[in-house]
């Protein structure tokens, strides 16, 4: 298949997965409903419950949004845009590398731009998925395999570790990817660690986008790599106007496994006699760490954007994104789009396409 041919096949699939969503029936965060109002089709439907059974995590809300981001990716032009960016030789030669992939399960689909990177750039993805998403991405290829039946050569799934392989894509935490490096080091690789999302606010913000902060925070329950887990604010910030736009994801507390962390880590707060605030679904805390648990939000304050900064400089090897409107030199994600990225906005800001194009 030549470049083209694949890009036409993940439109197709796009359109596919579009047609099985109904957008109108999104009326509320989380619903109540086992996803009925969400897909249009019993096949999206079956599968979300399916999902949702292995990982309670991944209500039909969530994978609605997954699959939702998952279309908006393969639309003709975002495709055309991103593959646009690389030597299309690079990405047409006949030299068909097999890619090993170990697949994170923390959100919906996580793992599926290496499965787009590794496919669109011509190459053979062979995949590890995690135990708490694996029906998700097996459906999607084998929807891709009914489009153009040639991938079905260029796509295999495995329950151990994946090998032999001509280079390795890896994605886990800071303890697994020690794991990595002695298993597969010896090929060419990457290899993602822990990050986590931040926002920066000036305390200027408008209603607007602090209701789209609460996207940024609250969307796969903060379990995402992009998910805001930790809050700078200027010295003297006022949480009253914070609080009311987290209003819309109330419905959070229903959910089993989010409530009891809420529980727990209220009960551990109270105890420890921690200083902190509570709206009865979140709990905000001043701690110098990136990463929060679920139902957790971590802030700083600061008195010099500046110096902001040079603090997110000094440690951006542990940040992903950076949600904000004030004017800070570096890159920054606008309001609720921080589950949103570009395709050519990459994990770990390591260029997944550049990698895959590059192997010889």
């Amino acid at each position: 298949m030549r470049l083209p041919e694949r890009i036409d096949a993940f439109v197709r699939l796009g359109e596919i997965l579009k047609a099985g969503l109904n957008e109108a029936g999104l009326k509320t965060f989380f619903p109540d409903s086992p996803g009925e109002a969400l897909f249009r089709t019993a096949e999206l439907l079956d599968l979300a419950k399916e999902a949702g059974a292995v990982n309670p995590w991944f209500t039909p809300y969530a994978i609605y949004h997954a699959l939702r981001d998952t279309c908006r990716i393969l639309e003709r032009d975002q495709l055309v845009d991103w593959t646009g960016r690389y030597d299309e030789k690079a990405l047409d030669r006949p030299a068909v590398k097999n890619i090993g992939t170990i697949l994170a399960g923390n959100i919906p689909l996580a793992g599926f731009h290496d499965f787009l990177s590794i496919l669109i750039s011509g190459h053979r993805f062979t995949g590890k998925p995690s135990g708490k998403d694996d029906r998700l991405l097996p459906y999607l290829a084998d929807t891709l395999v009914s489009i153009r039946p040639a991938f079905s050569s260029r796509i295999c799934f495995v329950e151990e570790k994946p090998g032999p392989v001509d280079a390795i894509i890896a994605t886990g935490s800071n303890n697994t990817s020690r794991y990595f490096a002695y298993y597969f080091g010896k090929y060419p690789h990457i290899f993602r660690k822990n990050r986590n999302g931040v926002a920066v606010l000036s305390g200027n913000e408008t209603g607007e986008e602090m209701s789209y902060l609460a996207d940024d925070i609250f969307l796969y329950f903060g379990l995402g790599c992009r998910s805001v887990a930790k809050l700078y604010v200027p010295e003297g910030f006022d949480f009253k106007g914070f609080f009311p736009a987290m209003e819309k994801y109330t419905s959070v507390r229903d959910h089993h496994k989010y409530a009891n962390n809420y529980l727990y880590h209220r009960s551990v707060f109270l105890m420890n006699r921690v200083t902190h605030l509570d709206n009865e679904f979140l709990l905000v805390c001043r701690d110098t760490r990136f990463s929060s648990p679920v139902s957790v939000l971590h802030y700083e304050t600061y008195v010099d954007l500046a110096a902001v900064d040079r603090h997110l400089d000094a440690y951006r090897d542990e940040i992903q994104c950076v949600v904000s409107a004030a004017p800070l030199a570096a890159p920054r994600t606008p309001f609720g789009q921080s589950q949103h990225p570009p395709l050519w906005e990459y994990a770990d800001n390591v260029d997944t396409l550049k990698f895959l194009s590059n192997l010889s």
